[in-house]
């Protein structure tokens, strides 16, 4: 079983040294790096190209011109040749396990369509400050799942050939395009939590999703939970009307504060834990 290693990078040169080092340092060895390029205007190419040198394993492509995340990244599963995926920022880096204990859920449960783990939030030197308390096991086949809060965080890994049948990544998307394919994966089998920290996440002024873009997240990732409630041909959610076009995020947020209730979150529990027993 092969692990594709995807890396979307823009502008992210000076980091990926270490996004490279922590590849090299995989235990299990069945692996593809591929880089796609969006037309960086630093010297990214450069750098990146030199530090990957001849090494066959690291496959390099660019963008003609900048097309933002959502393109990027759907590109790079098309370029992807592994039977599994898993994205990698270039200003992160991964333990040595991250890949062995993916592939071994894969090859041990084939009606597991994605895996995730905890990670952890790292200074702008990548030093670990402490580990996220987001992520957890969710409940599987729940129409009503969306993801929010969130619990599928990195390090997230997916068969391809069950990507391939979904409606795949949204192009349009230039943030929260990772929740709008975690949510079209989910509706294709099962999620497994790998309750180990795999995942260091950079914190610095350059992050897509940090500082003066978490509130353009917070929009984006509404009109992906819509689309997923239209995709699922939901009309209500808890005795609330779902709209009928996107307004605000808002009246999404809205939609899902009952999840905030003590009866919810025990339901919730209960229900994890027996699907945990007879799965």
């Amino acid at each position: 079983m092969k692990f594709s290693v995807l890396i979307a990078n823009y502008n992210n040169g000076k980091f990926f040294k270490e996004c490279y080092d922590s590849i090299l340092a995989q235990e299990y060895k069945n692996w593809e790096a591929v880089i796609l390029d969006d037309a960086s205007t630093d010297n990214s190419v450069e750098v990146i190209k030199k530090i990957i040198g001849n090494d066959e394993r690291f496959k390099f492509f660019a963008n003609a011109e900048n097309s933002g995340v959502g393109i990027t990244k759907s590109k790079l599963i098309d370029l992807a040749t592994g039977n599994i995926c898993g994205f990698v920022d270039p200003d992160d880096a991964i333990t040595p396990n991250a890949l062995s204990s993916s592939i071994k859920v894969f090859e041990n449960k084939k009606d597991v369509v994605l895996t995730y783990t905890k990670f952890f939030k790292c200074d702008e030197n990548l030093k670990p400050l402490e580990v996220s308390k987001m992520a957890d096991q969710v409940v599987n086949n729940n129409p009503y799942f969306f993801n929010c809060p969130v619990n599928i965080v990195h390090f997230v890994s997916f068969r391809k050939c069950v990507y391939d049948t979904t409606e795949k990544m949204n192009t349009v998307m230039k943030i929260a395009e990772d929740q709008d394919l975690y949510l079209k994966m989910y509706e294709k089998g099962k999620v497994q939590f790998i309750n180990e920290v795999n995942y260091f996440y950079r914190l610095h002024s350059g992050g897509i999703s940090q500082n003066d873009n978490k509130l353009k997240s917070r929009e984006y990732f509404a009109k992906v939970i819509f689309n997923t409630m239209k995709r699922r041909n939901l009309t209500s959610i808890n005795g609330k009307k779902i709209p009928e076009v996107y307004t605000n995020s808002q009246d999404i947020y809205g939609l899902l504060e009952y999840q905030n209730s003590i009866s919810f979150k025990i339901k919730k529990k209960l229900t994890i834990f027996a699907q945990q027993i007879f799965s």
